[in-house]
């Protein structure tokens, strides 16, 4: 029974495996049961369901989620800590309705168990004030059901569709977090299909380890890439990549990379109305953020590379600036060939060069076109070689150099 652990009553497994061994169809059944035995799989309808009343039974040998939170006060306190945390109420249990158990949200915790547990009047008045859970949103009955059934029951191997539906990305988050504790420093096996940001950062957050296997489907073509646990740690101990939100790259097909917040919100409006008025000329599905600024255009490409998302950075043209190191960064964020890395930071030298004799900013007084053509075919070229690779230079200078007409210094002048 999903979402119950009715079957969970005590088996003597050990003897039933021995009465298995001498026949493979036997060991493949026993195998089969038990890992439905031990898989708890909650959908966008189920746990919902999880939270209704159910029968008390028999306390001593509870055979559902409430039974065993009902006889288990670390269990109880446990979850309603959590409920607490998220909802600033308090989960209980009233048995008032005599052989039934429900859930309730209280103002006030219990003073102590027998009030919560009891039948005397003063339970029976602290539970006809608190409020029946299923008056609640879809959003506290589905994250109390997830939250209780993890907690109250034994499943080595819990899948859960969607686990942000019906939340806020702030719930989202708690409840990633709250399950990656509940599973922490346990054998236990969680599978989860999300979209979600949020959940997967309230995970990582929670120290558990975690792979994530990013499934994609493009043009008749099914892939699928796994980034395991090392990589995604060492991705959000970087504040730069957890602030900017690179993790909401991987519900994406496309990235672009901007070096500030004006410039993202510009490129990402030129496409929003290019997809609304020359669909064939914008990119769908394609996230912008942003890097702050140019020299850590590169801290985020290639990571989002590496875990198989295109990604293009955009930078203005002072990109040309930049040596040695804060260069070859760039170019290794494009995964240029390192053969091809030396010709290339020579040319950004000698280009540059050119650039500062002319006496003119490159940023603001016209890029390519203050340069004679000979040096402006050079830079082109240069410029059409790091495109090849998803790094794009503003050859006429920087962002507001694509409306000029405008005289906009910046995204509030564009209507």
């Amino acid at each position: 029974m999903v979402g119950s652990y009715a079957s969970r009553m005590p088996v003597k497994r050990e003897g039933l495996i021995r009465s298995l061994q001498n026949t493979t169809a036997d060991k493949r059944f026993f195998c089969q049961a038990y890992l439905r035995w031990k898989t708890l799989t909650l959908s966008g309808q189920n746990r919902i369901a999880l939270v209704s009343e159910d029968v008390g039974g028999d306390l001593q040998h509870p055979i559902n989620n409430l039974g065993i939170l009902f006889s288990d006060d670390v269990k109880r306190k446990e979850v309603r800590r959590i409920i607490h945390d998220a909802f600033d109420s308090y989960l209980v249990i009233d048995p008032t309705n005599l052989g039934r158990l429900r859930f309730k949200l209280s103002p006030r915790e219990p003073v102590n168990d027998t009030e919560e547990r009891g039948l005397h009047q003063e339970a029976v008045q602290f539970h006809a004030a608190a409020s029946p859970i299923e008056i609640a949103s879809d959003g506290v009955k589905a994250f109390t059901g997830i939250i209780t059934a993890i907690i109250a029951g034994d499943p080595e191997v819990i899948t859960i569709d969607e686990p942000e539906a019906f939340l806020h990305p702030s719930l989202s988050f708690n409840l990633g977090k709250e399950i990656g504790r509940a599973t922490t420093g346990s054998e236990k096996r969680l599978l989860v299909s999300t979209h979600s940001a949020d959940f997967v950062m309230g995970c990582i957050q929670s120290g558990a380890r975690l792979n994530i296997v990013r499934l994609t489907y493009q043009e008749g073509t099914a892939t699928a890439r796994i980034l395991p646990s090392q990589a995604i740690l060492r991705l959000m101990r970087n504040p730069l990549l957890r602030s900017t939100g690179v993790l909401n790259g991987l519900f994406y097909k496309f990235v672009i990379v901007t070096e500030a917040d004006a410039d993202r919100a510009f490129y990402q409006e030129i496409n929003e109305r290019l997809q609304l008025f020359e669909p064939e000329w914008g990119i769908s599905n394609c996230l912008f953020i942003h890097a702050q600024n140019r020299q850590t255009v590169p801290t985020i490409i290639r990571p989002l590379r590496e875990m198989g998302i295109p990604a293009a950075g955009i930078v203005d043209i002072d990109v040309l600036k930049e040596g040695g190191a804060v260069w070859s960064d760039f170019l290794g964020s494009g995964f240029i060939p390192e053969i091809e890395r030396q010709s290339l930071g020579q040319m950004r030298g000698q280009i540059k060069q050119t650039f500062d004799e002319s006496g003119e900013d490159m940023n603001r007084d016209g890029g390519v076109e203050i340069l004679l053509e000979d040096d402006k075919e050079a830079a082109n070229n240069l410029f059409d070689r790091l495109g090849n690779y998803g790094l794009f230079v503003v050859r006429r200078g920087e962002m507001e150099s694509w409306l000029p007409e405008l005289g906009a210094q910046g995204t509030d002048q564009l209507g």
